[in-house]
């Protein structure tokens, strides 16, 4: 599995796509704005996060949404 680091993750997946802002947009059926947006940090939204797994696929690469959203935060096990 591909490792892409927390900092500017959309970013990282997108250009390890080798795709565009621009062309991530179409795919995503959003906004090139809102592209730039998500590399920022906005959080990216569930549905939009399906659409970029499903093409990555497609592309030869696999993403979890952990790759996307981040690993959860390990629960405290201190009751």
């Amino acid at each position: 599995m591909d490792y892409y680091p927390a900092m500017s993750t959309i970013k990282s997946i997108r250009e390890k796509l080798g795709i565009t802002q621009a062309e991530l947009a179409k795919v995503l059926g959003c906004t090139q704005g809102n592209v730039s947006f998500y590399e920022r940090g906005q959080t990216i939204p569930p549905d939009a996060a399906k659409i970029l797994i499903a093409h990555a696929k497609m592309l030869g690469h696999e993403i979890t949404f952990d790759d996307i959203y981040g690993d959860p935060a390990p629960a405290d096990s201190a009751v």
